[in-house]
């Protein structure tokens, strides 16, 4: 509980200000979120559950573009729930989309809700901010409903990028508390493994960023085939 306390209050003190240009200024640089959305693809009815999602950007896409599902969202900031609330009523969506104050890697923080397990389930750019994201991965692992799917977008090692680039990125990304985490994959593949459940895993933009989906049938999980 401290340590989540803690957290709780890096986040709010990081976004206090930022949440009111966080949507104008990251959508040049979190580049892969609407390959998410619109993989997404959930079933009438659904259930979708983003952990850590921000000022609430993603769920109003993907409750735009599907509209036959129900949307939540957790995050551990109230700066940002705040901001995701305006946005939601702006958008006129409050009738789907429901945000709460939680921590990503404890399983109940979805309580709240309701459901008891969720059809689509989505990190975009929060493992990276989450100092416990095995943890968070796990969670979101416990409330997956059968046939379900994980979708994982972040920033990616910059493998085929200059290196110059990568040590400037790396920097500046730190001065947010942000840590693109080299060992995803691996952690990805061993949960996979560990669940029975299939994986896909592919770098996008030479390296830039990573997406990667979790889920029962390999024949709906994305390749890069399909970009």
């Amino acid at each position: 509980m401290a340590a989540t306390a803690e957290t709780a209050q890096l986040m709010d003190a990081v976004y206090r200000n930022q949440r009111h240009i966080y949507d104008l200024t990251r959508k040049y640089y979190l580049l892969g979120r609407d390959l998410l959305i619109e993989r997404l693809a959930p079933p009438s009815g659904a259930h979708v559950l983003e952990l850590g999602c921000g000022t609430g950007r993603n769920l109003i896409s993907a409750a735009q573009r599907h509209p036959d599902a129900r949307y939540y969202g957790i995050d551990i900031s109230d700066h940002m729930l705040e901001t995701a609330r305006r946005n939601i009523e702006k958008a006129g969506l409050a009738d789907r989309i429901l945000v709460s104050q939680g921590d990503a890697s404890d399983p109940a923080a979805a309580d709240v809700f309701g459901a008891l397990s969720f059809d689509r389930i989505i990190y975009s750019y929060t493992l990276s901010m989450i100092p416990v994201w095995r943890e968070a991965l796990n969670a979101g692992v416990s409330r997956l409903a059968s046939g379900g799917r994980i979708s994982v977008v972040d920033f990616g090692q910059q493998d085929a990028l200059p290196r110059i680039f990568r040590t400037l990125l790396f920097a500046w990304l730190r001065s947010f508390h942000v840590s693109p985490r080299a060992e995803m994959e691996t952690v990805l593949r061993s949960l996979a493994e560990q669940t029975g459940y299939s994986l896909s895993f592919t770098s996008l933009y030479r390296g830039y960023a990573l997406y990667a989906e979790i889920g029962s049938d390999p024949a709906e999980l994305y390749s890069p085939a399909t970009k």
